[in-house]
């Protein structure tokens, strides 16, 4: 049996090792043969770009050679899909072969596409790259006083990241001695600071205390960058010396030019993490359009189903378990505080008080990462 995994990320790999083990048996009898095709051959640890815009990591750290992460067994090609053929259980690479699957994980992740709000490429900076976090941190350290704006657009990567940043921007200007002279002003497109309504409580206490201002119902609609104006599709206009874009979001290339759902978001049974319309497909990570937040966490809980599932199928026949839509998230709550929440699909997230254990426990789980992502954790 053939198991193909597309997608070298979070999610890809926390499957593939996963499977490996549970199918050891099977994988050195050559009974099962588990292939992963990624388009490059590093993997990133995408949370750490917010501390490489705060100059807390370096870009060498975010990065670890993909097949390091990976069980021997598991044949791994640098060789991005540009088709998928659904009906022949194959997909199409970039170099031109044809692979053939009995079962397929698609983990193609997410991504930015700013250029679909007018001005905003030009206009603002972002964290949601390695180049992009570089600049913005450049920009943080020549600022010398004036308005920092952020603008909101969702879905998009990390949904706390917004909130995070706009602590950590508090903490790093009175770091720099000029926090009286900036101007913090955070703008999200719902009727409240953060989609989700107990992380939206916890956070508007804490902005004011930071003195950090707000604005809700700011659906961003395109940005002047000559006069440094950013506009909302309700009519607001903000004067802004900095801006720091939360940007728009798509699903993978690859998804959107083979139709797979719209904006690229694959649709998604919510529970069994197939692909609607096939059984012998699964979805799993920020490529999906079920409605959980688009985090490694989110990806690491539906990997860990996806695999006992597809080793139960192989072994007994019938699937055992049901994705819940568990997410577990660290919140930096500025420099040396944090706090988490956690919860599903029936369960809203209860947010402690935030404390420097917290905080020192995520800068751990930096650390842990490169292990959880081999399923060693």
């Amino acid at each position: 049996m053939r198991i193909l995994v597309v997608g070298g990320g979070t999610g890809g790999t926390i499957l593939a090792n996963n499977l490996t083990r549970r199918l050891a048996g099977e994988v050195r009898a050559g009974k099962i043969r588990i292939t992963m095709l990624s388009d490059s051959d590093r993997h990133m640890y995408q949370p750490g770009l917010l501390y490489v815009a705060f100059g807390q990591m370096t870009p060498d750290q975010l990065y670890r050679d993909q097949a390091s992460m990976l069980e021997s067994s598991i044949a791994f090609h640098v060789d991005a899909v540009t088709e998928f053929h659904f009906d022949k259980n194959q997909v199409k690479t970039k170099s031109g072969k044809t692979h053939e699957y009995d079962i397929l994980a698609i983990a193609t992740g997410a991504r930015i596409v700013p250029q679909e709000v007018p001005g905003l490429s030009e206009g603002s900076e972002n964290f949601f790259t390695e180049e992009g976090a570089v600049r913005l941190h450049k920009r943080l350290m020549e600022f010398q006083g004036g308005t920092v704006a952020m603008t909101v657009s969702i879905p998009h990567k990390c949904p706390v990241a917004p909130v995070e940043a706009m602590f950590m921007l508090h903490d790093f200007f009175k770091a720099r001695g000029i926090r009286d002279k900036v101007k913090l002003r955070y703008h999200y497109p719902t009727n409240r600071v953060h989609a989700t309504s107990n992380v939206a409580q916890w956070a508007k206490p804490e902005f004011d205390r930071a003195g950090i201002e707000y604005e809700t119902l700011f659906n961003l609609k395109e940005v002047d960058p000559v006069n440094k104006i950013v506009y909302s599709e309700e009519g607001s206009a903000v004067k802004y010396d900095l801006l720091i874009a939360i940007p728009p979001h798509r699903g993978s290339e690859i998804a959107e030019k083979n139709n797979l759902g719209q904006a690229g978001w694959i649709p998604t049974d919510r529970f069994k993490l197939t692909m609607n319309g096939h059984d012998n497909v699964y979805v799993i990570g920020d490529a999906t359009n079920i409605p959980v937040s688009k985090t490694g966490s989110a990806a690491h809980f539906e990997a860990e189903v996806v695999a006992e599932n597809i080793a139960s199928v192989i072994k007994t026949g019938t699937p055992v378990r049901e994705y819940d839509g568990k997410v577990y998230c660290f919140i930096e709550a500025g420099y040396d505080r944090a706090t988490y929440n956690a919860f599903d699909y029936v369960n809203l997230p209860v947010l402690k008080p935030p404390s420097k254990a917290i905080h020192w426990f995520k800068v751990a789980y930096n650390q842990m990462y490169w292990t959880t992502v081999r399923g060693l954790l």
